[in-house]
């Protein structure tokens, strides 16, 4: 996830939410998937924590949250504009994986993706609960993304939303007293419905677990090579993270997203298992 950005950089202005071709994309989702049975990856279920808080709580918290980020983008006129060709690329991108996000969650049916461009030299990107993705300009610019690359860094954030990390992170974060209260909160919330009304203020800062971040990779792995994006790229991209973090001494995205060769040698044992996924999806 991501920390918030102070300044930005100026980038063209005039930006409007965007509103991808829903039924083509769930149809296709639909007719290339029935279910997460068919995962190539293998991550287990979701945590049965994140039952705790209210699923369209802690969405509509992230939507409040997008919503204040763009404005404040807005007016430092640092938000990219519809015909900004790096904003135009990132939604190209979206529109291929956001088919393939509604067999990890079925909620996702219902999201109102979201892709915006924020001109900041920070390297990072984030997808909030309920499909709204921000990158900012210096992870394309700094690293010099691909493509592909691109594709690794959106599907990560995006396994983050639809496997519902922040809510299960929620939940975790009220400890006992919110299991103890399970009664009153299914009767009327209570101080789950309460932690959920917080959750706009926490969840740009929210800092993963290894196991998140391990699910994260893999989920988002599958859904770029799904979508015909190389999952090799998975491997170049963390690399790129490295080196840059040894060349600036450390990078915003690195403090909730550590990097190490652990983390690579773990995509690259999982690269065969999607290698076929890859191939089919580039001749079709």
């Amino acid at each position: 996830m991501c920390t918030r950005c102070d300044r930005f950089a100026p980038v063209p202005s005039h930006a409007s939410a965007w509103q991808p071709r829903r039924a083509f994309l769930l149809a296709a989702a639909g007719a290339v998937l029935s279910g997460p049975a068919l995962a190539q990856v293998d991550v287990g279920n979701a945590s049965v924590a994140r039952n705790l808080v209210p699923a369209d709580r802690i969405e509509a918290a992230g939507g409040q949250q997008y919503g204040e980020l763009l404005q404040q983008a807005r007016a430092k006129n640092a938000l990219a504009g519809d015909g900004n060709p790096q904003l135009q690329r990132l939604r190209a991108i979206a529109n291929r994986l956001i088919p393939f996000a509604t067999p990890w969650n079925s909620r996702a049916r219902q999201w109102k993706w979201e892709v915006n461009l924020i001109g900041s030299k920070q390297i990072n990107a984030f997808c909030l609960p309920g499909g709204k993705i921000a990158f900012f300009t210096g992870i394309l610019e700094q690293l010099k993304l691909t493509d592909d690359e691109v594709a690794m860094v959106m599907g990560h954030e995006m396994a983050h939303a639809l496997r519902e990390h922040a809510r299960a992170r929620m939940a975790k974060s009220a400890g006992t007293g919110a299991a103890l209260s399970i009664g009153a909160q299914l009767l009327g919330l209570g101080q789950v419905g309460d932690l959920a009304a917080r959750a706009g203020t926490q969840l740009l800062t929210l800092k993963f677990s290894r196991g998140d971040e391990t699910e994260a990779d893999l989920v988002g792995l599958e859904l770029a090579a799904r979508a015909g994006y190389d999952p090799k790229a998975s491997v170049s991209l963390w690399n790129k993270m490295a080196t840059a973090s040894k060349n600036q001494g450390g990078l915003s995205f690195l403090s909730t997203h550590p990097s190490g060769p652990d983390r690579i040698a773990k995509l690259q044992a999982n690269l065969p298992k999607v290698e076929n996924l890859y191939r089919d999806a580039k001749k079709s």
